[in-house]
């Protein structure tokens, strides 16, 4: 009988194309992983991959031992992690994918509560600007917008990811607001360079009437990162298109104001990602029950919609 490190060793170098890719996401050394998947060659007296030094390359006997443990061993740990723990208490590591600005402001403030309830899970969280794939590269769970949703991931609504122009009281003391989006253009502007693309976004925004416009922004400040263009506007420097999420404890302070009470951009909902498995682990299933919790306690739906004036 195989043991379940020898498996899940081969099975995580298959999709990762490495035994250093299987060993970060197993938190074993690749000498350990190597070691696991020779043991598991010598068992069964078949070689599983052909070696080299750029890349591991499945066998034929390898891609059909793969095709056949591969969902049975997936089941295994889930089980595995469900009860692992003494009583059931979940455990274990909680590896989570988060934007960094929002990450850092609102699910942070979160861990410590979250740790008192759960104290046997670790958290490993990696805040990054980027859409992870969250089975290949072995993430419990991610926070974000945009995911596109691949086979065997589900997706559970947050709350909506609403743009809006905001600017410091003091910008405005000596001109006035304009009236509706297309109006923007004329006043000095701090705007947000896609990371992805390189492109400057503008964004079509809209009011409670239907009524619709595109705000194009003139290129006055530049920047890349939200939390950039969000310290530009406090100090004075112009108007930006911010995420409400990104902007709404200096809205509620008062050191930021919505230049256009009544307008908003749509782009998209805050979600949370997880694989849609029948029998999730316990670790995960508390995660996300957590989360859901402190948003409605929080009201973060409401809060986040920049419908709301």
């Amino acid at each position: 009988m195989e043991t379940l490190s020898n498996l899940e060793s081969f099975v995580r170098s298959a999709e990762g194309g490495s035994f250093s890719a299987a060993a970060r996401r197993l938190a074993l050394s690749p000498a350990a992983v190597s070691r696991n998947v020779a043991i598991l060659e010598r068992n069964l007296g078949v070689r599983l991959f052909q070696r080299s030094t750029r890349k591991l390359t499945l066998t034929e006997a390898g891609e059909a031992f793969l095709a056949s443990i591969r969902g049975n061993l997936e089941s295994l740990q889930n089980a595995i992690s469900a009860v692992s723990a003494d009583n059931g208490e979940p455990a274990g590591m909680l590896k989570v994918s988060l934007p960094p600005s929002l990450g850092i402001d609102y699910f942070l403030p979160l861990l410590p509560e979250f740790l008192l309830r759960y104290p046997r899970i670790r958290p490993e969280w990696h805040f990054e600007n980027r859409i992870v794939d969250l089975i290949a590269e072995g993430y419990d769970a991610a926070i974000g917008g945009g995911f596109d949703l691949m086979p065997g991931v589900v997706s559970r609504t947050l709350a909506p990811l609403h743009v809006i122009a905001v600017a410091s009281p003091e910008y405005f003391r000596q001109i006035n607001a304009p009236v509706d989006p297309s109006g923007l253009v004329e006043l000095d502007c701090i705007t947000l360079r896609s990371l992805s693309s390189g492109r400057i976004r503008s964004w079509r925004m809209r009011n409670a009437a239907g009524e619709e416009h595109v705000a194009h922004l003139a290129e006055g400040v530049v920047v890349n990162d939200p939390p950039a263009a969000r310290q530009a506007a406090r100090l004075g420097l112009g108007v930006a298109l911010l995420a409400v999420s990104d902007v709404l404890p200096w809205l509620e302070s008062g050191e930021l104001i919505r230049v256009l009470p009544r307008w908003w951009g749509d782009a998209g909902a805050l979600s949370l990602y997880y694989a849609g498995r029948e029998l999730l682990p316990s670790k995960t299933r508390v995660f996300i029950d957590f989360v859901v919790e402190s948003f409605e306690r929080e009201d973060y739906a409401r809060r986040f919609a920049g419908s709301v004036s």
